[in-house]
């Protein structure tokens, strides 16, 4: 049932004041939220193939849709991909006049299906089943990030019924390319900067430490990836006529590759480490006490030991340090059987995770110079570049995160962790380049989620419990003033 709404001029204390009504509804509409998640994830939004272009679209009008009967002015707008969903709430009482302007930021588009052999029901007609933290939804999309995006819709949903709307101004962009590059995303971003507009973004792509214990991501690795292709020879040669009296860009190519590390595993391009800070004494604690098992973590992959930056731990490695890998090599003959050639060229894709300060563009340009200044007579390196974004590091002194800290504590009863995580979400990067926004990784997936995997799922108390989380953060926003 819904209360009667606050006045015009409500504080931010009489507002804040409903929260305790707002997580009720929440709970009050926990099987309908259920219904309409599975309603989303029964569109088939794969936004890599064509074939589904259609479904893609219907997924972000269903969308529209749902925003809009919760007060929103919500519009699909048309990009040079896939449909973004904008939509805008000026917020409720006077609270909403000097509140933090929240921007939430997901995704609509999901990974296709294959191999779907391997599902144990089919991937668009989401069940529910029991697992070890409960009842589950199995689906495509169904944590990656449907069910993600739901949890905040569903608080948006909550504070409307009981307040009329949300206690502070918000803006949600929900893309349907995340999955497929985001190729529209930035040039969106340009042209629609000033509807964007906000003090602070909220994402919900990442994870918990565990079903009991919420977690705020507070480093996001950057990403820089580029193709090198080393030409040599104009053509393939005869091995037995050409070889050891020309370069082999195989050859070079390893050589290379094995000049990007020293013994102790660190990178040897110049200036790579500059931006790159040490954990304070109370990060490093706090992961310290985590319990992490690395004997667990490595033994899940067939590994018996780690293997990187000589003395540091493996938290340390993914969540706090920046890599340079290779991903892909290849050049030459590589079919069956034998054919003794000496190929033009060969080729590595290589990505580097960043950390901290690192400049995306200076350490493109430091790889390029690395390589180029180890090219023999006769062979030059092409380059081409598949992403380059800066990595997310949020303040601990942030009053945006001391409020995402007090709402999780009031949902679940302790302090959330603050962690890293070794992945990058590119869109992260260009809300802060693009829009100037520092961006707050609120989760609720686990790790055994099934991630891009068959039989993805979403613990259904990890969605009720972040619908809580988002109607509990924006109760506690609404109590800054905007910046």
């Amino acid at each position: 049932m819904t209360s009667s709404l606050p006045s015009p001029v409500a504080s931010p204390r009489t507002v804040h004041a409903l929260l305790p009504q707002v997580l009720a509804q929440c709970e009050s509409e926990q099987k309908a939220a259920v219904a309409r998640l599975i309603a989303l994830l029964r569109i088939p939004s794969v936004s890599t193939d064509p074939a589904f272009d259609g479904e893609v679209r219907r997924a972000a009008e269903w969308l529209a849709a749902d925003l809009k009967s919760m007060g929103f002015s919500a519009e699909v707008c048309k990009t040079i991909g896939h449909p973004i969903v904008v939509a805008h709430h000026p917020g409720i009482g006077s609270a909403a006049k000097t509140a933090p302007r929240v921007l939430f930021y997901g995704h609509y588009d999901v990974q296709p299906a294959d191999p779907l052999e391997l599902w144990t029901s089919p991937p668009f007609e989401p069940v529910l089943v029991e697992g070890k933290e409960g009842t589950r939804v199995v689906a495509r999309g169904a944590v990656d990030d449907k069910g993600q995006v739901m949890s905040f819709l569903e608080a948006l949903r909550a504070w409307h019924a009981i307040a009329g709307g949300p206690p502070v101004p918000v803006t949600l962009m929900l893309e349907g390319e995340e999955e497929s590059g985001s190729r529209s995303l930035e040039p969106f971003m340009h042209e629609a900067k000033d509807q964007l507009a906000g003090d602070i973004c909220i994402v919900s792509d990442t994870g918990m430490w565990d079903a009991n214990t919420p977690a705020i991501t507070t480093r996001l690795r950057g990403l820089v990836y580029i193709e090198c292709t080393i030409h040599g020879p104009m053509r393939d040669l005869h091995s037995g006529m050409y070889g050891g009296a020309v370069p082999n860009p195989i050859q070079v190519l390893a050589d290379i590759i094995s000049s990007f590390h020293d013994q102790d595993r660190r990178i040897t391009v110049a200036g790579f480490y500059e931006g790159v800070d040490e954990l304070s004494a109370q990060t490093k604690a706090q992961w310290e006490s985590l319990g992490f098992s690395d004997a667990e973590f490595l033994g899940d992959i067939g590994l018996p030991s780690g293997f990187g930056e000589r003395d540091r731990s493996s938290l340390e490695r993914t969540w706090s340090r920046p890599t340079l890998e290779v991903n892909g090599i290849f050049g030459g003959y590589i079919g069956k059987g034998a054919k003794t050639v000496i190929g033009a060229h060969a080729t590595a894709k290589i990505s580097c995770r960043l950390v901290g300060r690192q400049d995306p563009e200076r350490i493109t340009a430091a790889l390029k110079a690395h390589i180029n200044a180890r090219l023999p007579a006769g062979c030059r390196a092409e380059f081409e570049l598949h992403g380059a974004n800066p990595a997310l590091s949020v303040r601990e002194s942030s009053p945006c995160l001391t409020a995402a800290n007090n709402a999780l504590e009031m949902v679940y009863g302790c302090k959330p962790l603050l962690i890293g995580t070794g992945g990058s979400i590119p869109a992260v990067g260009s809300i802060k380049q693009i829009l100037g926004m520092d961006s707050l990784l609120i989760g609720f997936g686990l790790d055994d989620d099934c991630v891009h995997s068959p039989n993805e799922k979403f613990e259904l108390r990890c969605f009720y419990g972040g619908t809580k989380s988002h109607a509990a953060l924006l109760g506690e926003l609404s109590q800054l003033s905007r910046t």
